[in-house]
């Protein structure tokens, strides 16, 4: 019963939020064999003032040894 929560910036339009949910329940799908009907799809917006408070510190940082991909951005970024 895979769940998805999906953090973005606040003013994407409802389009491509639409045109992401549905590829994540394809990704989904597909690579773990899951039903259409099993999957669930959140996506929170969040206002770009707010992003490093609300989700970077306690959703990133707070969870580094869950990522399976790292941002490209602050603290956790990789050092050249």
């Amino acid at each position: 019963m895979p769940h998805v929560l999906v953090s973005v910036v606040a003013g994407h339009p409802l389009a491509a939020r639409q045109a992401l949910t549905a590829r994540i329940v394809a990704a989904v799908t597909d690579t773990l064999d899951s039903e259409v009907d099993e999957v669930s799809v959140a996506i929170r917006e969040v206002p770009a003032n707010d992003w490093m408070a609300a989700v970077y510190e306690p959703e990133i940082v707070a969870h580094e040894d869950l990522l399976f991909k790292r941002p490209g951005y602050g603290p956790l970024a990789p050092q050249s």
